[in-house]
């Protein structure tokens, strides 16, 4: 019995191929508009006094090394990148974990790159060499911060802690 066979008698026996739907934790929640208004209404205002705003995000950990990556770039004809056949992690080298702050109002970015493990202080230490680097020239006279923190950061793993957001608090003041 061939696979196109099989989807044929499924079809004809009312099933169909589909993704998985989110529906478990029922409908969205019902102050969900009220809720990203005030985000809105909130970096609105800090734009608007000239104070900064940024998005702290910590994006997907890659392996270091020779691996396959998606994509396409221009090489000399029949000279592909030669890459590892298996994408086993390199015991030495580990991964790089990439953490993001995003200037809001500059629309400007600043990444900082770890190879250790994904933690908070590290996202600490993101934010903090973004404001010592950039972020201080760019707002000299700034009194506040605020920092929007994606749901993908939700975790606790990644997100700062209160002990690290109040030592840059401390060493900006």
């Amino acid at each position: 019995m061939s696979a196109s066979l099989v989807g044929r008698l499924l079809r004809q026996a009312g099933y169909s191929l589909q993704g998985n739907a989110k529906t478990r934790e029922g409908a969205q929640h019902p102050d969900r508009d009220a809720q990203f208004r005030r985000i809105h209404d909130t970096v609105a205002g800090f734009l608007a006094a000239g104070d900064p705003v940024v998005s702290l995000d910590c994006t997907k950990k890659e392996l270091v090394g020779q691996y396959k990556n998606n994509g396409r770039e221009w090489r000399p004809a029949g000279d592909p990148e030669q890459v590892n056949v298996h994408d086993f992690p390199d015991t030495q080298l580990g991964k790089a974990i990439p953490y993001g702050v995003y200037d809001i109002g500059a629309n400007t970015g600043w990444v900082s790159v770890g190879i250790d493990h994904e933690t908070a202080a590290f996202a600490v230490n993101t934010l903090r060499s973004w404001w010592t680097t950039t972020g201080t020239s760019a707002y000299p006279g700034a009194k506040r911060l605020l920092i929007t923190i994606p749901d993908c950061m939700a975790h606790q793993s990644c997100r700062p802690t209160s002990q690290g957001r109040a030592a840059v608090t401390t060493e900006s003041e």
